[in-house]
């Protein structure tokens, strides 16, 4: 009886307050609103996040070309037979339109990153919020404003001019515009400037090889990219200036020794800093500066987010030719996607170059699968369509395999997204803009030097060697596999001649209807199309 009792005073309830005129009344349970952080806590976690979504920059299992997007149509690589699609437009360059997945994609992540970095940074200035001391204020603000320069410089880079938002967007907005490219250059010289005084000195960062802690920003990587910025907007002096702190602050140093997880294996000091163990400073890597760690997600939940494409990118597809297994010398599975162009195997190293190895660029295959004993242990045949696909040199910096994970569908490998190898490059280059070229040279050389065990007799360059064209080989020699060709390309406009001066005569899937406005990217027509309360224009030829 008593059950019957209760259902119907809550039958009586529902009806009394049926019949009140706010029952119609709408009660949203979320908000358009960001949360405001209002604790240590708060912004511990958002900033951790911030890490997690650069991740997601190179990371898109969905999409396996997306590591290709950034190399293939440039003058380093070509895509291959077994290219996944969103790679096409970037040697197709005719089909590059305001629809493109890529070019979507950067814009989305990037923009994703902003928003993130701005709810971080009004909330920490919030002058309500008191539990927090200024210096830790400080400190906050500096890694959100490190993360929204990187996010701006990526589409200064990429798009030009574009809308410019410094506040967490609270409602929904159509009429977003173009600001002048050098407002947004402005902003990140702003943020970056703001992050290389207040971030940490890097002895002070924390980073451990169990997942728990993420190695978090400091100085050095915002002095960095503070130069690379100098560098795109014509202030090569002042890059010069950066570049040059960092490498007199004696907190990094070339790897010129044999160190790490493979040390008494064969290779050499090169490869031992993309070994699988090795890439982080608190693993002996002393040239690294900005290291984004990954972790088996086996092991550390959300060690990694979705799953890395690059091995299977820039490997070669060995595993496909008869008497070939799958193995850790070997690299793992890979697939192919992407094949280095003619001017990198055959032109680009000289004799002696360490970076050319046969430990940093595998060349050549022994058959491997003992299950094959006819073959097994003889040289593989180098001839024929197999070096297009199978068999085609490759850079070893992507290797990674995991005995329990023979098919190899994720990725787990550290991201080295900033070393002092390209710090030189970087100050080569500025000093390059403003004629110092013998302190050009002088700074190749450091590179030089490490790279050619015969050096000075071999390897060394002169001031007369220096060009832009120069600096720009010399960064594939040591950033392949590495860097955003295409980014670098974009940045110092020279996409367009070195493309089809170094990278014209392939005549698989060839570079073809590539010319200036290529030097941006398309802005996305989603983005163009959902703004109908102003004009957001689009770059020239799209």
């Amino acid at each position: 009886m008593k059950k019957y009792i209760t259902i119907l005073a809550l039958s009586a309830t529902v009806l009394a307050t049926s019949c009140k005129e706010d029952f119609l009344d709408e009660k949203p349970y979320s908000a358009y609103t960001p949360i405001t952080l209002t604790d240590s806590l708060g912004f511990q976690a958002s900033l951790i996040g911030l890490y997690n979504h650069t991740s997601t920059y190179f990371s898109w299992s969905d999409r396996q070309g997306w590591p290709s997007v950034w190399q293939v149509g440039t003058d380093i690589a070509n895509a291959t037979a077994n290219q996944e699609g969103i790679e096409i437009p970037y040697y197709n360059y005719a089909l590059l339109t305001p629809t493109d997945a890529a070019a979507n994609r950067t814009w989305n992540r990037n923009y994703v990153m902003i928003n993130m970095t701005n709810t971080i940074i009004s909330s920490i200035e919030s002058p309500s919020l008191t539990v927090i001391s200024a210096v830790g204020k400080a400190r906050i603000s500096a890694e959100a404003k490190f993360f929204r320069g990187y996010a701006y410089n990526n589409l200064a880079t990429f798009f030009g001019g574009v809308p410019l938002l410094t506040q967490p967007l609270t409602a929904p907005k159509t009429d977003f515009v173009r600001a002048p490219l050098e407002e947004i250059n402005n902003q990140v010289i702003s943020d970056l400037t703001f992050a290389a005084q207040n971030l940490p000195d890097i002895e002070s960062v924390p980073s451990n090889t169990k997942g728990r802690l993420y190695g978090r920003a400091n100085k050095f990587m915002a002095m960095q990219l503070l130069a690379e910025a100098y560098l795109r907007i014509g202030k090569p002096e002042l890059a010069e200036e950066q570049l040059k702190a960092i490498i007199s602050s004696n907190r990094f140093k070339l790897i010129k020794a044999r160190y790490g997880t493979k040390a008494s294996l064969p290779g050499d000091y090169y490869s031992d800093m993309f070994a699988y163990g090795n890439q982080r400073r608190v693993q002996g890597n002393t040239e690294a500066i900005w290291v984004l760690e990954q972790e088996n997600p086996a092991t550390v939940v959300g060690g990694i987010t979705d799953n890395p494409q690059q091995r299977r990118v820039w490997g070669a597809a060995y595993h496909n030719v008869s008497g070939m297994a799958l193995s850790d010398s070997t690299g793992g599975r890979a697939l192919g996607r992407l094949r280095l162009s003619n001017w990198v195997i055959y032109s680009l190293y000289k004799p002696g170059d360490i970076r050319n190895s046969h430990y940093n660029f595998r060349r050549r295959y022994t058959y491997n699968d003992p299950t094959k004993p006819a073959t097994y242990g003889k040289p593989v045949p180098y001839a024929g369509p197999d070096t297009l696909f199978h068999l085609a040199p490759h850079t070893t910096k992507w290797y990674q395999f995991d005995p329990n994970d023979t098919f190899g569908y994720a990725m787990v490998k550290d991201f080295i997204l900033m070393r002092l190898g390209e710090t030189y490059l970087l100050l080569a280059e500025a000093q390059f803009k403003q004629g110092k070229l013998e302190d050009a040279a002088a700074s190749i050389n450091v590179l030089r030097e490490r790279a050619f065990p015969g050096y000075p007799a071999v390897g060394k360059v002169a001031a007369s060697d220096i060009t832009l064209d120069f600096i720009l080989d010399e960064r594939v020699r040591e950033l392949l596999g590495e860097e955003n060709r295409r980014m670098t390309l974009m940045r110092t406009k020279t996409l367009v001649q070195r493309a089809t001066r170094l990278n014209r005569n392939n005549a698989f899937n060839p570079i073809v209807g590539i010319n200036e406005n290529n030097l941006l990217l398309p802005i996305p027509l989603n983005e163009i199309q959902l703004n109908k309360d102003a004009v957001l224009t689009q770059n020239p030829g799209y």
